[in-house]
């Protein structure tokens, strides 16, 4: 369910989508369409010959969020992974079911701090000018890789940005295989925990149990965790995440097989013979994953590991509207110039 404060963002996001925002460059602003495209329409392939996979490029951006990277994979977006939020939020509708509502918030709520409200574009990765000329400064356009927005620590298969990198698929947080790329041995957690709780499938109990255990590992191994704030509510939904979207819509039962989950995670990909969700879905679930093992918000302090505090200042699920407002404290930050400060 979408809260009052999420409701009331969405109204901001329509605010600063308009020439107000950057007075100066209206012309370059686009009217968006939050257009629900997949309201009634169900189930359907996604794998089609409208939408091949699409090899990657030099250059090409991927991050954090393996949903929307499958989508720039099959041209569901532009596939160098820059695109207007507009056509993110119809991708995500068109290609994995998203609600209408819960798409346009996470989407929106990332542009206005990652990308580039100039030019109305957003990388799915890292900052590039690809997204044209930065806007005023402090705002950075630096895309879904930029730390402590929507991305944050203890991942479901991707570590801490700590550890010097926070977008790439971690090879052994998955299948027990030492990544090459990182100086840390991660066990195959995603797979023994879908055997150990899910009978070899990833399902709410898995992802209540793995949610819980990535926090104990990040506490354990990462100095600077943090677990708060925005991050605090989008760790649960990214675990929910493949039940509602990777998960094939003829399926009766909401769990994910081993297959589709390297297909998503690891190679970006949706597989042949996939169907989307048979209705459209937003973080169902997640209060599920909570009650397994609820947990405060906080994180490490004074640079040490397994020193984890509880930041009293921060929101909780009983306490939305400090949510509400820490984003708004954040974007106005971004453009202080634009919001008269």
């Amino acid at each position: 369910m979408i809260s009052r404060p999420f409701v009331l963002l969405s109204a901001l996001f329509a605010t600063l989508s308009t020439s107000s925002a950057f007075p100066n460059h209206g012309h370059s602003l686009k009217r968006q369409e939050f257009k629900d495209a997949s309201a009634g329409t169900g189930a359907k392939l996604v794998h089609d010959p409208a939408h091949p996979l699409m090899p990657l490029r030099d250059g090409d951006e991927r991050g954090p969020c393996p949903g929307m990277n499958t989508l720039a994979s099959h041209g569901c977006i532009s596939s160098d992974g820059v695109a207007s939020p507009s056509k993110m939020v119809i991708a995500a509708q068109e290609g994995l079911n998203v609600e209408n509502k819960f798409a346009v918030f996470v989407t929106y709520l990332n542009h206005l701090m990652n990308g580039n409200l100039v030019t109305d574009l957003l990388s799915i990765g890292d900052k590039t000018s690809k997204t044209g000329p930065d806007p005023p400064a402090p705002a950075h356009a630096g895309g879904l890789n930029v730390h402590r927005t929507f991305e944050g620590d203890a991942g479901m298969t991707r570590a801490d940005t700590f550890f010097g990198d926070n977008h790439s698929f971690n090879q052994t947080l998955f299948d027990e295989v030492r990544w090459m790329r990182s100086l840390f041995i991660f066990m195959d957690q995603f797979i023994d925990f879908s055997n150990r709780f899910g009978d070899g499938f990833y399902n709410l109990t898995v992802a209540g149990e793995l949610r819980f255990q990535r926090l104990q590992d990040s506490i354990a191994t990462n100095p600077e965790f943090s677990f708060k704030n925005v991050r605090y509510f989008t760790a649960d939904g990214e675990s929910v995440f493949p039940i509602n979207f990777f998960v094939d819509g003829r399926q009766t039962e909401k769990k994910l097989d081993m297959d589709s989950a390297r297909s998503f995670f690891e190679e970006m990909k949706f597989l042949p013979d996939l169907f989307r969700s048979a209705m459209p879905m937003s973080n169902q679930g997640r209060a599920d994953i909570f009650r397994m093992h609820p947990f405060l918000p906080g994180g490490n302090v004074d640079g040490k590991v397994n020193n984890f505090a509880v930041d009293p200042a921060s929101e909780t699920f009983e306490t939305p509207c400090v949510l509400y407002d820490d984003i708004l404290m954040t974007v106005k930050g971004l453009y202080p110039t634009r919001w008269g400060c």
